[in-house]
Order: structure tokens, then sequence, then C-alpha cells
């Protein structure tokens, strides 16, 4: 979380939050920013509701029900992107990198975090929906997206070893026509 700016008027969005691991931390933070949740599941939105309820009544979280290759906010909305154990789910990934760099304003960053492949590849579950590809496919895709990957980090030896790749908008990528960031739904 360190990776993303922070700030009173940052605006970040953690994308696939799952249970809410990553939300309370992105809250927690001093000078939190605005946070925006999204997650495909309605069953983890429903959970977000009840365990993030004084956040959203604050007006410091905003929960999105969406996919990451179809994100309900503005262009150029958002400081910062994390996504956590997303890509493994995603067919796409091309579709869903252009789209955290169409949210995505200068100089944001995006950081991408998933286990380590060759580990993943060895547990029995992750034969059963699990897109597994190598770090170099996706920072490949994130390149594509109009995403330059500016530090790869490699976290821990244990069990399932976790690569953070962490990235900005590049040059390639064409600029906003303006600062759309109060044309983002409330959601």
């Amino acid at each position: 979380m360190q990776a993303l700016p922070c700030g009173p008027d940052a605006v970040v969005a953690d994308v696939g939050f799952g249970g809410g691991v990553g939300l309370r931390p992105l809250l927690d933070r001093p000078d939190a920013p605005t946070v925006h949740g999204v997650e495909v599941s309605t069953e983890m939105i429903k959970q977000a509701r009840a365990t993030f309820a004084a956040e959203l009544a604050a007006g410091r979280l905003r929960l999105h029900h969406a996919s990451i290759t179809a994100l309900p906010l503005a262009p150029s909305l958002l400081d910062g992107i994390i996504s956590v154990n997303t890509v493994y789910f995603v067919d796409d990934l091309d579709q869903a990198f252009s789209e955290l760099a169409r949210t995505l304003a200068r100089p944001g960053r995006a950081v991408i975090g998933i286990g380590d492949p060759d580990a993943m590849g060895k547990l029995p579950f992750t034969r059963h929906g699990f897109r597994l590809r190598p770090v170099a496919d996706i920072a490949a895709a994130l390149d594509r997206a109009g995403l330059t990957l500016r530090e790869h980090v490699k976290l821990g030896e244990g069990r399932i070893p976790a690569h953070l790749l962490v990235s900005t908008l590049n040059s390639r990528h064409r600029a906003s026509a303006g600062d759309d960031r109060a044309a983002g739904p409330a959601g």
C-alpha cells in the first residue's frame, strides 16, 4: 500500500478486493484518500458493506459491483490502483489493464500483486479456474496497455512467494482531454 499515493485529495482503488483485506490499510492510512472498491462478487460486496459501514456512510469508501475489464470509473479518476490476485481469473488481460490505464491519472501508479506462478502451479486448487501466467507475460500486458513497469518487487520465500509489479502510465498512453475526476459515478 505504500506504493500508492496518499493524502486528503488522493483517490485510490482496490480492484478485485475480495474479502476487503486491501481496503482496510488504504482506509487506515494517515490523511486517508478517497477509496473505491471494485469487486465482481455480489457476496463480497455485501460483506464489505457490512464491514465498512462507517467508511461508506462518511463517504470515504465507494463500492462498485463490476469487473476489472469494465470499470465504472471516470477516465483519469484514480491516483493509484492496487489489484491483488485478480489476474488469475481474467481471460482478457489486455482489456483489464487497458481499463486500469484508462482510469489512472498522471503520475499515478498501478500495483499488481500475484503469487509466484511456478509456486502457484504446484498447488492443487489452482487447477480449478486459475489462469497462471509468467510474470514476464503480465509485464508485457501492462506495457501493451500503456503502463510502464517501474519496479518489480519480490516478496517472501515461503510456500508462495509473491510479486508486486508497480507501473505508471507511459508516454504512449494518450492523455485525457481534461480532468474528469468530478465525472465519476458515486457507486
